[in-house]
């Protein structure tokens, strides 16, 4: 039989995903291996690397067990972005994996500005100064940890740990790179004055090559762990955002995706790397342009969090959430008078403060749980539409539609409030693994199966399943709320900072 599927990978913080897909986009077989997170103080987060591999196994074998792994031509892997792994000479971790949500680095912010200066920093990676890329966190190892920066052989983004685990050498993509702030986004290319801004030489970071290069092959070892085929090719694929955004097809300025997981991140593709404190600039997963991309830390994390810790109703108890939801859907926008600022893990773009917190405005007694779960997901939906209107007039980006992904894009209340706060069309697609298919696109340029990565991106994307509209009377009430919102985190910001001091204290 004919190696006619390839396979996508998907490393995410919560669980590790492997999609084989035709080269139309049809699901063939799927598998998933849950991940656990390690929180062994405030503000740290922490994984172990070998487990990464462990999930990865457990998934790909679901999908082996279902398909001749003969027919897989090719697989890439999708993965959380920021996190990375401190790897001795043997390849082995030194010590648990920082992740993307990890922000004990915030303190040494200030001393890698001074290194490297702010202007620079973003005009080199394309980033601003945040306690989430690896730069700073390893800056944070050299003088908290500095045995383990010395001894410290490879640091590591997730996809270059599990390619070193599948063919023995660790490599790894733009895709993948980018996201550490530590790659020169215009010259692809590690940064050694990025580098030395966290103590370290481009040669103890992996090779990075173009999404869908060639990174190595299977080999037996892993061929044994995973039930693979020996010898299967291994394309480089890239970070979890990029990734979906592949999956949808987003490759035109006028189509974005708007991905609403734990975090929600939307991104716009951009020919050249246009730069702004709105948003952060990404490589494209394409391999060719730029995304400029913004991104919400608590997004689906703060529904949970309200739906768990104070209501005690399970996300996934369909009864109760269709009652919440109806609840909430019956209100007029503005949940009557309640306004949430949705930053419960710091604010990332436009305002690059790690000390912002979240706020709900406007309570009384006549308010319920419906009004406040609306003026939640209001929230994040005016979030959306500030930095809209910023790409708008600072990039003359003009969004015409959304392709939405992720865990809450499922739900109609979340999708009509993002059109009608945003204005733009939102179309929910029927991709739900959005990253594990834009890897498998990658893979399936990289095997010779399509063209071009952008040709295997129209052939496999899937179609909309629900297309929301901006209400026009709606769409006028959300402009007027966005106004008030626009200052409510100026207003409120030094009150926020001093309560976050004091509680640190």
């Amino acid at each position: 039989m004919p190696a006619d599927l390839v396979l996508g990978i998907d490393l995410s913080t919560t669980a590790a995903k492997a999609a084989a897909f035709d080269v139309q986009g049809r699901l063939h077989a799927a598998g998933r291996a849950p991940l656990s997170l390690a929180r062994p103080a405030p503000e740290r987060f922490e994984q172990d690397p070998r487990d990464w591999w462990a999930a990865l196994c457990e998934a790909v074998a679901g999908v082996t067990a279902a398909v001749d792994p003969g027919r897989i031509a090719g697989l890439a892997i999708a993965h959380q972005r920021e996190t990375f792994a401190c790897l001795g000479p043997d390849g082995e971790p030194l010590r648990p994996a920082m992740l993307w949500l990890d922000g004990r680095a915030r303190g040494h912010l200030g001393a890698v500005i001074d290194r490297i200066g702010q202007d620079r920093l973003r005009a080199l990676s394309g980033k601003a100064a945040d306690f989430g890329p690896a730069l700073p966190k390893i800056a944070w190892l050299a003088s908290e940890e500095p045995e383990t920066h010395r001894r410290t052989a490879l640091f590591c983004d997730v996809q270059a740990y599990l390619v070193q685990a599948l063919t023995g050498h660790a490599r790894t993509s733009w895709a993948s790179a980018d996201p550490l702030a530590l790659f020169d986004i215009g010259a692809r290319r590690w940064s050694e004055e990025l580098c030395a801004a966290a103590g370290i030489t481009p040669d103890r970071l992996p090779e990075a090559l173009p999404p869908g290069a060639p990174l190595g092959a299977v080999s037996a070892a892993a061929a044994a762990a995973t039930g693979l085929r020996e010898g299967t090719p291994v394309l480089a694929g890239g970070g979890d955002g990029q990734m979906a955004g592949l999956g949808v097809d987003a490759l035109d300025p006028r189509r974005a995706y708007l991905n609403l997981g734990t975090a929600v991140v939307f991104g716009v593709f951009c020919a050249e790397p246009r730069q702004d404190p709105a948003w952060r600039t990404m490589t494209s997963a394409s391999g060719r342009g730029y995304v400029l991309e913004s991104s919400l830390r608590s997004g689906a994390l703060l529904s949970d969090w309200y739906l768990r810790r104070q209501l005690g109703v399970d996300p996934r108890d369909g009864a109760a959430m269709a009652a919440l939801e109806a609840e909430a859907a019956s209100l007029p926008p503005g949940s009557g008078g309640l306004l949430l600022l949705p930053y419960w893990e710091g604010a990332m773009n436009p305002h690059w403060d790690p000390d912002a917190r979240g706020a709900i405005l406007g309570l009384t007694d006549a308010h319920g749980r419906g009004h406040v779960y609306r003026a939640l997901i209001e929230g994040v939906a005016l979030e959306q539409a500030l930095v809209l209107d910023l790409m708008r007039s600072a990039a003359g980006i003009e969004v015409a539609e959304f392709a939405a992904v992720g865990g809450v894009a499922a739900s109609d209340l979340w999708c009509a409030v993002m059109a009608d706060a945003t204005g733009v069309v939102i179309e929910r697609s029927e991709t739900v693994e959005a990253a594990c298919l834009g890897a498998a696109m990658c893979a399936a340029a990289g095997a010779e199966l399509a063209g071009s990565i952008e040709a295997a991106a129209r052939a496999m994307r899937g179609t909309a399943t629900a297309t929301f509209h901006p209400d026009a009377a709606r769409r006028g009430r959300y402009a007027a709320l966005l106004g008030i919102y626009r200052d409510m985190y100026p207003q409120l910001s030094g009150l926020l900072r001093r309560l976050s001091a004091f509680t640190r204290e």
